[in-house]
């Protein structure tokens, strides 16, 4: 091998060292941890309020009490009635009222007696529970058709709807209840018909 060779030879195997001492090798991977913190508010569900009638009771006998050579009466207890307004002022429609009203069917004989009419039931509202604002009134007495009228007109029994409660103002209420009641008295010709009669009371609460 002439000289010429040899330096050439020489001169690569030098490179090949030089390269194979300066290879580094990679260094191992370095982890940064960091967080992001999840919150979340969760309300309560909220429902909206209501204004809801409720009665103690579903039936009240009436008992003779009162009567006369010409009238015969007979007397009970209207069942507590309660109006229950969970709702917020801001929840109650503006110039709102609300009121309870009562009408009654006939009387119907069991044994085919002759009806008695429902201008023969009248009440006289008493409020239990009307609250601190003063808003919340009874309403006035209806008597029968056998009586002379204590107010104009007022004469008619609870044949048609008749005020049991009301408030001029529900916003002015709201977020609280209210209770009445009502003397009952069913007044009848001296000669009514013996036997059972049954009729209906039905409440209707209006706003």
């Amino acid at each position: 091998m002439n000289a010429w060779k040899r330096r050439r030879l020489f001169a690569a195997g030098a490179a090949t060292a030089l390269l194979a001492g300066t290879t580094a090798l990679p260094s191992p991977a370095v982890a940064e941890d960091d967080d992001v913190r999840v919150t979340v508010d969760i309300e309560e569900i909220r429902e909206p309020g209501v204004l809801a009638l409720s009665i103690a009771g579903d039936s009240v006998a009436l008992s003779e009490d009162g009567s006369t050579l010409l009238v015969r009466q007979f007397v009970g207890t209207l069942p507590t009635v309660t109006v229950t307004d969970t709702r917020t002022a801001d929840e109650v429609p503006a110039g709102a009222a609300w009121a309870v009203v009562g009408s009654a069917s006939d009387f119907v004989g069991n044994a085919g007696q002759a009806p008695i009419s429902a201008g023969h039931l009248g009440w006289k509202p008493r409020l239990i529970d009307g609250g601190a604002t003063g808003s919340v009134t009874e309403g006035e007495e209806v008597v029968t058709v056998l009586d002379e009228p204590t107010q104009p007109g007022n004469n008619v029994g609870l044949a048609d709807q008749e005020l049991l409660m009301s408030t001029y103002d529900s916003g002015a209420v709201a977020g609280d209840s209210y209770s009445v009641n009502a003397d009952l008295y069913l007044r009848t010709p001296a000669d009514v018909a013996a036997g059972a009669y049954t009729s209906t009371l039905t409440l209707s609460l209006f706003e």
